[in-house]
Protein backbone atom coordinates (compact mmCIF):
# COMPACT_ATOMS: atom_id res chain seq x y z
CA UNK A 1 0.00 0.00 0.00
CA UNK A 2 2.59 2.50 0.90
CA UNK A 3 4.36 1.79 -2.45
CA UNK A 4 1.22 2.39 -3.96
CA UNK A 5 0.94 5.53 -2.36
CA UNK A 6 4.19 6.85 -3.15
CA UNK A 7 3.95 5.60 -6.72
CA UNK A 8 0.84 7.85 -7.44
CA UNK A 9 2.90 10.24 -5.83
CA UNK A 10 5.85 10.71 -7.57
CA UNK A 11 2.95 10.77 -10.90
CA UNK A 12 1.11 13.12 -9.60
CA UNK A 13 4.37 15.16 -8.88
CA UNK A 14 5.71 14.30 -12.68
CA UNK A 15 2.49 15.16 -14.20
CA UNK A 16 2.57 18.46 -12.44
CA UNK A 17 5.88 19.35 -13.49
CA UNK A 18 5.53 18.62 -16.97
CA UNK A 19 2.21 20.75 -17.45
CA UNK A 20 4.23 23.16 -16.13
CA UNK A 21 7.21 22.50 -18.40
CA UNK A 22 4.83 22.31 -21.01
CA UNK A 23 3.62 25.79 -20.32
CA UNK A 24 6.75 27.95 -19.75
CA UNK A 25 9.39 25.32 -21.44
CA UNK A 26 12.87 27.00 -22.14
CA UNK A 27 12.03 28.80 -25.07
CA UNK A 28 11.87 32.05 -23.39
CA UNK A 29 8.58 32.68 -23.96
CA UNK A 30 6.83 32.62 -20.49
CA UNK A 31 10.08 33.00 -18.91
CA UNK A 32 9.94 32.07 -14.73
CA UNK A 33 10.72 34.99 -13.06
CA UNK A 34 13.95 34.17 -11.12
CA UNK A 35 13.41 34.61 -7.18
CA UNK A 36 14.20 38.01 -5.41
CA UNK A 37 17.31 36.85 -4.54
CA UNK A 38 18.63 35.66 -7.86
CA UNK A 39 17.98 32.14 -7.75
CA UNK A 40 16.87 30.77 -11.22
CA UNK A 41 14.32 28.50 -11.57
CA UNK A 42 14.82 25.00 -12.50
CA UNK A 43 12.74 23.37 -14.79
CA UNK A 44 14.96 20.43 -15.29
CA UNK A 45 13.96 19.10 -11.63
CA UNK A 46 10.93 17.04 -14.05
CA UNK A 47 14.41 14.87 -14.19
CA UNK A 48 15.24 14.98 -10.46
CA UNK A 49 14.67 11.67 -8.70
CA UNK A 50 13.04 11.08 -5.23
CA UNK A 51 14.07 11.57 -1.63
CA UNK A 52 11.47 11.78 0.05
CA UNK A 53 7.35 12.11 0.28
CA UNK A 54 5.93 14.24 3.57
CA UNK A 55 2.57 15.03 4.59
CA UNK A 56 2.32 18.38 7.05
CA UNK A 57 -1.15 17.72 8.89
CA UNK A 58 -1.04 21.53 10.61
CA UNK A 59 -2.02 22.54 6.66
CA UNK A 60 -3.35 19.41 5.21
CA UNK A 61 -0.19 19.26 2.33
CA UNK A 62 1.60 16.72 0.58
CA UNK A 63 4.77 17.00 -0.66
CA UNK A 64 7.44 15.02 -3.25
CA UNK A 65 11.08 16.13 -2.61
CA UNK A 66 13.25 15.44 -5.29
CA UNK A 67 17.02 15.72 -5.33
CA UNK A 68 19.38 16.58 -8.19
CA UNK A 69 22.32 13.91 -8.88
CA UNK A 70 24.48 15.41 -6.15
CA UNK A 71 21.80 15.19 -3.33
CA UNK A 72 20.69 11.13 -4.81
CA UNK A 73 24.36 10.13 -4.68
CA UNK A 74 25.12 11.86 -0.68
CA UNK A 75 21.59 10.05 0.27
CA UNK A 76 22.62 6.65 -1.06
CA UNK A 77 26.32 7.23 0.66
CA UNK A 78 24.70 8.39 3.71
CA UNK A 79 27.13 11.33 3.79
CA UNK A 80 23.94 14.11 4.55
CA UNK A 81 25.65 15.90 7.76
CA UNK A 82 26.76 17.96 6.04
CA UNK A 83 24.90 17.46 2.51
CA UNK A 84 27.84 18.22 0.16
CA UNK A 85 27.98 21.74 -2.22
CA UNK A 86 26.22 20.90 -5.25
CA UNK A 87 22.95 19.53 -3.80
CA UNK A 88 19.84 20.82 -4.65
CA UNK A 89 15.83 19.93 -3.47
CA UNK A 90 13.09 20.49 -5.08
CA UNK A 91 10.11 19.94 -2.68
CA UNK A 92 6.85 20.10 -4.95
CA UNK A 93 3.68 20.93 -2.85
CA UNK A 94 -0.51 20.06 -3.29
CA UNK A 95 -3.07 20.30 -1.12
CA UNK A 96 -4.03 16.98 0.59
CA UNK A 97 -7.20 15.70 -0.72
CA UNK A 98 -9.30 12.40 -0.26
CA UNK A 99 -8.40 9.91 -3.01
CA UNK A 100 -12.31 9.09 -3.64
CA UNK A 101 -11.55 5.41 -4.07
CA UNK A 102 -10.00 4.26 -1.28
CA UNK A 103 -11.28 5.47 2.20
CA UNK A 104 -8.60 6.88 4.08
CA UNK A 105 -6.19 7.19 1.24
CA UNK A 106 -5.19 10.92 0.03
CA UNK A 107 -3.70 12.25 -2.97
CA UNK A 108 -2.77 15.74 -4.11
CA UNK A 109 -5.36 18.06 -5.40
CA UNK A 110 -4.14 21.53 -6.24
CA UNK A 111 -0.62 22.63 -6.77
CA UNK A 112 0.51 24.96 -4.20
CA UNK A 113 4.13 25.77 -4.93
CA UNK A 114 7.61 24.61 -5.33
CA UNK A 115 10.32 25.12 -3.28
CA UNK A 116 14.28 24.88 -4.36
CA UNK A 117 17.61 24.17 -1.75
CA UNK A 118 21.34 25.16 -2.78
CA UNK A 119 24.02 24.13 -0.90
CA UNK A 120 26.60 26.49 -1.48
CA UNK A 121 28.71 27.23 1.63
CA UNK A 122 30.52 29.99 0.10
CA UNK A 123 27.83 31.85 -2.00
CA UNK A 124 25.24 31.21 0.69
CA UNK A 125 26.99 31.87 3.61
CA UNK A 126 24.59 34.13 4.87
CA UNK A 127 21.76 31.79 4.83
CA UNK A 128 23.48 28.83 6.40
CA UNK A 129 25.05 28.30 3.32
CA UNK A 130 21.92 27.13 1.87
CA UNK A 131 20.25 29.13 -1.31
CA UNK A 132 16.14 29.13 -0.99
CA UNK A 133 13.85 29.91 -3.61
CA UNK A 134 10.08 29.68 -3.84
CA UNK A 135 7.50 29.85 -6.90
CA UNK A 136 3.71 29.56 -6.01
CA UNK A 137 0.76 28.77 -7.74
CA UNK A 138 0.17 27.48 -11.27
CA UNK A 139 1.75 30.75 -12.60
CA UNK A 140 4.97 30.08 -10.87
CA UNK A 141 5.15 33.59 -8.84
CA UNK A 142 8.07 34.21 -7.46
CA UNK A 143 7.73 34.12 -3.35
CA UNK A 144 9.46 37.77 -1.54
CA UNK A 145 9.30 41.11 -2.03
CA UNK A 146 13.65 41.00 -1.58
CA UNK A 147 16.49 38.85 -1.10
CA UNK A 148 15.65 39.06 2.13
CA UNK A 149 12.63 36.46 1.93
CA UNK A 150 15.56 34.17 2.51
CA UNK A 151 16.30 34.91 6.54
CA UNK A 152 12.29 33.44 6.91
CA UNK A 153 13.58 30.23 5.77
CA UNK A 154 16.62 30.08 7.87
CA UNK A 155 14.36 31.18 10.83
CA UNK A 156 11.82 27.50 9.50
CA UNK A 157 15.17 25.37 9.16
CA UNK A 158 17.16 26.23 12.33
CA UNK A 159 15.30 23.87 14.62
CA UNK A 160 17.17 21.13 12.35
CA UNK A 161 20.71 22.93 12.29
CA UNK A 162 21.77 19.92 13.46
CA UNK A 163 20.65 18.08 10.32
CA UNK A 164 22.68 20.46 7.97
CA UNK A 165 19.27 22.80 8.18
CA UNK A 166 17.09 20.02 6.20
CA UNK A 167 14.01 18.88 7.46
CA UNK A 168 13.79 15.61 4.76
CA UNK A 169 15.21 11.99 6.07
CA UNK A 170 15.64 10.21 2.56
CA UNK A 171 13.56 7.40 1.95
CA UNK A 172 15.07 4.18 2.43
CA UNK A 173 14.27 1.48 -0.87
CA UNK A 174 15.08 -1.74 -1.57
CA UNK A 175 18.81 -2.61 -3.05
CA UNK A 176 18.21 -4.08 -6.27
CA UNK A 177 20.90 -6.93 -7.33
CA UNK A 178 23.24 -6.14 -4.37
CA UNK A 179 23.73 -2.71 -5.15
Amino acid sequence: MIRKTVRSLVWASLLVAAMVFTTFGQDGAGKIAPAPNGIEFEPNYLNWRILAVSHREDNNTLRAILGNDVAIEAARAGKTRPWPDGTVFAKVSWKRVPNGTFDGAFVPGDFIQVEFMHKDKVKFAGTAGWGFARWKGLTLEPYGKDASFAQECVGCHTPVADRDFVFTTPARFPSVGGK
